[in-house]
């Protein structure tokens, strides 16, 4: 019984992350719940350290992302910050609306943060949005990372678990 509740809190984590919340640190919480459940199973607090670990480099990336796409797309670095600034506001905006609300909220966040900081600048519309499109794609690039890592930790756990069975 226990087993299916961690797989149900690793699954139930992986589809959060797209939505903006936070998933990868559900996962970690499922893998320390099921070190402490099962202290003489295959996972064990190596596992959940590194459950941490991905959680922690999720949540950098998360930010880190926006800010680059923005600059890369030609941005200033106030254009970075703005994205990393719009999409936290954004996120938190969004909160009220069920399901998908802090996910949109962190997408467009970014996007007008990024807008906002070149256009007091002084740089033209066309500009400033090519600048906001990147720090939008980044957004994108980092859910898309997030999940990656959150599929590697459940590739992960599932080795442990297999492996642990196998001894």
């Amino acid at each position: 019984m226990s087993q299916l509740l961690v797989w149900i809190g690793l699954l139930v984590g992986l589809l959060l992350i797209p939505l903006g919340l936070p998933g990868l640190w559900v996962m970690t919480g499922a893998v320390l719940l099921a070190t402490v459940l099962a202290p003489s199973g295959a996972i064990g607090m190596w596992t959940v350290g590194i459950a941490a670990m991905i959680a922690v480099v999720g949540e950098v990336l998360e930010f880190v992302l926006g800010g680059r796409f923005a600059r890369r797309y030609g941005g200033s670095r106030r254009a970075g910050w703005g994205a990393i600034v719009g999409s936290i506001v954004g996120a938190v905006v969004g909160v009220p609306v069920p399901v998908i609300g802090s996910m949109v909220g962190a997408f467009a966040g970014a996007f007008a943060g990024a807008l906002l900081a070149e256009l007091t600048l002084g740089s033209e519309v066309r500009s400033a949005t090519r600048v906001a499109t990147g720090a939008l794609l980044g957004r994108v690039a980092a859910v898309a990372t997030k999940v990656a890592l959150g599929v590697g930790l459940i590739v992960w756990v599932a080795l442990r678990t297999v492996l642990g069975a196998v001894r």
